[in-house]
């Protein structure tokens, strides 16, 4: 037991919660047709992820993560709970068995686990409860407070987290408040989008205004703490995200709505936007999940909350722009090269001449009476000329700038006939030209164009869904 304790307090000695926010996956493995743990680990090597949550603590997927770098979170499956809980002597050999057998290889940085583990080893009355019992009142967020029922649990929890500096455990699902508000929560504040001033929640008591539930339900966790005199735990979302698909009582679990809610949601993380009350605070948050999992008992959106099937491909892609972006899930590189919104029409003009001049892109294709010749207009036929630029110098790093007039994205630029190079069923043709994109000290090409244009051509309640898990971090 000793050697056991002194490794969870060196595991929590050293955590900070300063650092930037980060974006994480969850992995589920009820698939008829699991990915084997090497798999597992190219596709987050792929996606650029480093952060990952397990459900158990698999030893062949612990070892697959070795000397990844990638940070891992395992935790105690529900059915051993009781064994653990029972046995100092279980509890101890499962953290030698399953933690320090492979750190520091592994990275492992945090153990989410149940009641009885944390009671038998640092004799704590921790829990696992369900979310509907652990916050009542959760909007307006000031107002919220964990189930006086729970405070016997609570309060020696909080204390833990805060003496260790380990992380308040949350599962935030604006999916559930959404589907459960019977109209009160409009599907664009779950969903992230923008909401005109007059429609955005306001908290009476704060002024405080939310323009998404994910917010929301972080800060009723945030104030619930607060009302226990606990004002310095951080937080970390373990689970959030939306399913792709539903049965016929949940129509709005759809593809495009689960892009946009994990889009948004990835981009407000990595932002460090935080929340009205702890703005620039990082909210680090885990999206549940990496896979869709077709054995999942219940409606059909628990089988489709993944962003991958069981082949490694995106239920969808997200929109995301940026190389290199964590979770560009788009595992056959299709990124794009595309004109970025509101770019000025004068420097596009100029890009679009250098490319199809000295950038020798085949421009054909916007000719009139081509594919691609519709949308006639400069921010059209540039995006076009771009990306037939990137795909051709095979997305090399500096080939998507065009003087700051160009990004990349992992949205399929095609439309109707017109086929973009690099897009699904059609390579761009990779040659052994080395002409480089124009840079800022480039002059204009002299070269005339063919494709030349004029410059001018809710206050609502919030139902939190949160489960609560304790985490010895390192």
């Amino acid at each position: 037991m000793a050697t056991v304790l002194l490794f969870m307090l060196l595991a929590v000695s050293v955590v900070s919660a300063d650092q930037n926010a980060f974006i994480g996956v969850n992995i589920g493995t009820a698939l008829s047709d699991m990915p084997s743990p090497t798999q597992v680990v190219a596709l987050l090597k792929a996606q650029n992820i480093r952060h990952v949550r397990l459900y158990d603590a698999d030893r062949a997927m612990l070892l697959a993560l070795a000397n990844t770098g990638i940070h891992v979170t395992v935790s105690v499956p529900n059915d051993q709970l009781l064994g653990i809980g029972q046995s100092n002597a279980t509890a101890a050999n499962w953290v030698k068995r399953n933690i320090i057998a492979h750190v520091p290889a592994t990275n492992i940085t945090a153990i989410a686990v149940g009641s009885e583990v944390l009671t038998t080893l640092l004799m704590l009355p921790l829990s696992t409860p369900h979310a509907s019992s652990i916050i009542l009142d959760s909007f307006p967020p000031s107002q919220a407070f964990f189930n006086r029922s729970w405070d016997p649990i609570m309060v020696p929890l909080l204390k833990f987290l805060q003496s260790t500096g380990s992380y308040f455990m949350l599962n935030a699902y604006p999916y559930y408040d959404y589907m459960q508000s019977n109209g009160v929560v409009p599907l664009d504040y779950a969903l992230f989008r923008p909401l005109p001033p007059n429609k955005e929640a306001v908290d009476a008591n704060t002024l405080l205004h939310y323009t998404n539930v994910f917010d929301a339900v972080v800060d009723a966790a945030y104030f619930a703490m607060f009302y226990l005199n606990f004002t310095n735990v951080p937080l970390v979302v373990t689970e959030s995200g939306w399913p792709s698909k539903g049965d016929s009582s949940e129509p709005d679990a759809t593809n495009e709505n689960a892009n946009t809610y994990n889009s948004n949601l990835i981009r407000h993380v990595l932002n460090n936007t935080g929340t009205p009350k702890h703005p620039g605070i990082a909210v680090s948050t885990y999206v549940y999940e990496l896979y869709n999992e077709d054995e999942r008992p219940g409606p059909v959106s628990e089988k489709n909350w993944g962003l991958f099937d069981a082949n490694g491909l995106p239920v969808y892609i997200l929109h995301l722009t940026g190389a290199g972006t964590v979770l560009a899930n788009d595992t056959t590189n299709q990124t794009f090269c595309v004109a970025k919104e509101g770019a000025d029409p004068k420097m596009l003009q100029a890009a679009l001449d250098w490319a199809c001049g000295p950038g020798r892109v085949d421009c054909s294709p916007m000719l009139q009476g081509q594919p691609c010749y519709d949308p006639d207009n400069v921010a059209a036929h540039s995006t076009y000329a771009f990306n037939a630029y990137f795909q051709k110098m095979s997305k090399a790093p500096g080939t998507c700038d065009f003087k700051g007039v160009a990004t990349i994205t992992t949205t399929d630029p095609s439309h109707g006939s017109c086929i973009f190079p690099g897009s699904a069923g059609r390579n761009g043709t990779l040659t052994n030209n080395t002409s480089l994109a124009p840079s800022s000290n480039s002059t204009s090409s002299d070269t005339a164009s063919l494709y030349a244009y004029g410059a001018g051509s809710f206050t609502t309640s919030v139902i939190l869904g949160a489960l609560l898990t304790t985490a010895v971090l390192l």
